[in-house]
């Protein structure tokens, strides 16, 4: 894990828990999961090898993505935010959330910062309503 770049937390869920918990969480804060990709199952298939469960999914809120295009065309580019869950296979699952003030600040428009901010905010919200 690295906290360079994401936010993270260990849950004493079970993966297929973690993942619907997480769902819920982000759609408290107004993220809808656009997309899901389930990287086991797609590594099963593309390669024909195992891999624990492991998911990630497309999240994003649509006021926060229409302000952060109007500020920036080629952020699209950027989104949606990826989430991440996946198996310890010790009884607890991992989510991680892109941060994105880090992914935002690469960019250098400063008018993205305080969407960035709010996103942020609004991430770490979902994240602390997920049991520990």
């Amino acid at each position: 894990m690295s906290d360079s770049y994401g936010l993270f937390k260990t849950v004493t869920l079970s993966y297929d828990d973690a993942v619907a918990a997480v769902t819920e969480a982000l759609k408290s804060q107004g993220f809808g999961v656009l997309t899901t990709i389930d990287v086991k199952a797609t590594l099963r298939k593309k390669l024909d090898v195992d891999f624990k469960p492991y998911v990630i999914l497309g999240a994003c809120n649509p006021r926060l993505a229409y302000r952060a295009l109007q500020s920036e065309n080629d952020i699209g580019l950027l989104l949606p935010c990826n989430v991440i869950v996946y198996d310890n296979q010790d009884g607890t699952s991992t989510v991680g959330i892109l941060d994105p003030e880090k992914m935002m600040g690469f960019v250098g428009n400063p008018a993205l910062e305080p969407i960035a901010a709010e996103a942020r905010s609004l991430l770490q919200n979902a994240l602390a309503q997920l049991d520990g």
